[in-house]
């Protein structure tokens, strides 16, 4: 760390320096062992110094060739971002987006190196952007950095059919679809494209050699994924809906909220099987007969596996998987690009608030001070121990001086430009009046990642914004994305957190269609922020009705009403009562096919069945062989219900009693709907 930071101000200092001087006064280089082994150190430092985004430039001798210089390129370079305040503001919230402290890597550098940048946010735009939220994941830095560098991976990847396998592959893609991110590409050792989620990659992907398969062209995650549940069999379904409920699938129809019938596109079976079991509670499909017919088995077979007590044998037999630890060490490159972003910073301004310098890196108020300490002993040392950097933070206030080569924006590497991305892709669902901030922010970033500047006052090019870097949008909520309903809701809410605390303008009336009960309710909220969790976009809003704060699902806000209309509760129905949280612990029996609730609800416990599955997915050993056992605490009941009727029977609910109950109900139910009169 020390060593870098030295090279840099000794580099950066002067307009260039020859590579036997710099060698001479780097104290790592001159007391190696060997002149091998100072070269081997100098183009490891010469790697970190690119990597941190420093345009390092390397210039013979015009005189004598044998002559090496080196300086650091101060002239302007499009891989250096060039934003305007607004845009900054919404690419500080899509850096936000990701845990960084879980993901690592790109993650976190991205937060340091927009700090160098200089600007200032927009306190009011960042409050109005939404709060995004992308899976953090600490497998991402290296598979994303493979895919910029055309190179192969091996990690340990535990797919739904067994235990974990090592696997070589040679990624095409890494994004987002349906806030879960995925893999794909080339498998070595099946020599075959494969799909990957990689909240499954339980070990840290090795780098391997360069890829040989051949990269397709224009790869769209989506559609790799749909193409998953293809089938000769399509048709267009003729539906039933209750009125403002099945959302996702009356967007899908671009069907009018009152409506009762309305028609999908033509879909495969499986598909559309999986799409209405997941709303059944609201629909019943017509027609196709044969399909109406498959709904109706499915839904009698779920209810039949949930009726008495449920067999707990296999479950208290089955070992408890071990949780992948995945460690994340940190690397050079992440520190010192948070030395040079803050001392870039406090330079920028003459000093900082050492908590909210703290704050805008992401660490702690101790660790920023470790940081500065380190500046102490580094400087350039081509000049003598009185050129040393000079760091200060006494009473909360950190300046910083004698450190002018580190005053300079940090460029973006391409895998950290897809961090950001990926983050924006997050905010997106719910951007509302940003959306054209969002565009041209992604616009400059897919510039600089291509290494073009953007045409002055050229309207911002057609970018993919969720395909294959970032398809952070689910289906349903592509859809809504492009029905009024949505833009006037959005529109809405932006207005009304734009206005002053206590006006009246920053109060809506609301329809809310609910997922726990039949009917809508209308309510009068005060919005107070925006939040996202890459797949799902959320309004926090204090309600009157409920009597204090409520986080209500932008996508289920169906209607903005006029102000003074009479606030509502649903009417009392007679269908199961699936309100709330289940209280406690829920276990589940899941098939390889209902391995996706675990992951959807944050499962806090897997077990291993015995048996196992093969690679054709076949089941082991009736009696629990190969499933897997799923525990949840305390999940929300509503989306729990319809989560194991989606399934279609690859997921049985093991206790409590009460909720395999309410199963049965709620089956039994959509199955007479679908049963011949």
């Amino acid at each position: 760390m020390e060593r870098l930071l030295n090279v840099i101000m000794t580099i950066g200092s002067r307009r260039r320096i020859d590579r036997a001087k710099l060698f001479s006064v780097i104290p790592d280089y001159a007391e190696a062992t060997s002149e091998q082994a100072a070269e081997r150190m100098f183009e490891r430092d010469k790697a970190a110094i690119l990597e941190l985004g420093l345009p390092l430039v390397a210039e013979r001798d015009v005189l004598d060739e044998n002559t090496v210089h080196y300086r650091i390129d101060a002239s302007p370079s499009t891989a250096v971002l060039d934003l305007t305040t607004e845009e900054y503001t919404v690419l500080l919230a899509a850096s936000r987006a990701w845990d960084d402290a879980t993901a690592g890597g790109a993650a976190r550098r991205v937060r340091a190196k927009l700090l160098s940048l200089g600007h200032d946010a927009d306190p009011d735009l960042l409050r109005r952007t939404p709060r995004g939220a992308v899976e953090s994941l600490p497998v991402l830095s290296p598979l994303l950095d493979a895919v910029v560098t055309g190179r192969s991976v091996r990690f340990s990847y535990r797919g739904t059919h067994g235990a974990p396998a090592q696997r070589h592959v040679e990624p095409w893609v890494v994004g987002v679809h349906d806030g879960h991110w995925y893999v794909y590409g080339h498998d070595r050792d099946r020599d075959a494209p494969r799909v990957f989620r990689a909240s499954r990659i339980e070990s840290f992907p090795a780098g391997g050699p360069a890829a040989k398969a051949p990269r397709p062209d224009d790869i769209d995650l989506a559609d790799v994924l749909e193409r998953m549940l293809d089938s000769d069999d399509r048709d267009s379904a003729l539906l039933q809906a209750a009125p403002y409920k099945a959302l996702a699938l009356r967007d899908r129809a671009v069907a009018p909220l009152e409506v009762e019938q309305l028609r999908l596109p033509e879909l495969p079976r499986p598909a559309a099987r999986r799409l209405v079991l997941a709303d059944v509670r609201w629909v019943e499909l017509l027609e196709p007969a044969a399909w109406r017919a498959e709904i109706a088995e499915v839904l009698e077979a779920v209810a039949a596996r949930h009726e008495g007590p449920a067999a707990l044998d296999a479950l208290e037999a089955a070992a408890p998987r071990p949780t992948p630890r995945i460690r994340i060490s940190p690397q050079s490159g992440d520190h010192l690009s948070r030395l040079i972003s803050a001392a870039s910073f406090v330079m920028s301004r003459g000093e900082a608030d050492l908590a909210e310098l703290a704050e805008a890196l992401g660490v702690s108020e101790t660790q920023l001070v470790d940081d500065l300490q380190v500046l102490f002993v580094c400087g350039d040392m081509g000049a003598g121990w009185e050129d040393l950097i000079e760091a200060e933070w006494e009473h909360g206030t950190v300046r910083v001086r004698n450190a002018e080569p580190l005053r300079r924006a940090l460029s973006l590497s391409a895998v950290e430009i897809t961090a950001l991305l990926a983050g924006l892709a997050a905010l997106e669902p719910a951007a509302g009046e940003a959306e054209q901030v969002v565009d041209s922010a992604r616009a400059k970033l897919l510039a600089a990642m291509s290494g073009e500047a953007p045409a002055e006052g050229a309207p911002a090019p057609p970018v993919p914004r969720r395909e294959e870097i970032a398809e952070a949008i689910s289906a349903d909520e592509r859809a809504a994305r492009t029905a009024d309903r949505a833009e006037t809701v959005l529109a809405a809410v932006g207005t009304a957190l734009r206005t002053e605390q206590g006006s009246d303008e920053g109060t809506l009336t609301i329809r809310y269609s609910s997922t726990d009960r039949s009917g809508t309710s209308v309510r009068r909220i005060r919005p107070e922020r925006i939040e996202s969790d890459g797949a799902r976009s959320y309004l926090v809003a204090d309600c009157e009705l409920a009597g204090g704060r409520r986080r209500f699902r932008l996508d289920r806000i169906v209607e903005i009403l006029p102000a003074g209309t009479p606030m509502s509760r649903p009417a009392p129905g007679v269908d199961a009562d699936l309100s709330g949280r289940v209280e406690g612990e829920v276990w589940l029996r899941l098939e390889p096919a209902g391995h996706w609730i675990a992951e959807s609800f944050a499962a806090t416990q897997l077990r291993d069945g015995g048996g196992g599955h093969g690679e054709d997915g076949t089941d082991g050993a009736d009696a629990g062989g190969g499933a897997t056992y799923a525990r949840l605490e305390s999940p929300v009941r509503a989306p729990l219900v319809d989560a194991v009727l989606e399934s279609a029977g690859a997921a049985e609910v093991l206790s409590p009693a009460a909720l395999r109950d309410t199963i049965v109900t709620v089956a039994r139910a959509g199955a007479a709907r679908h049963t011949p009169r």
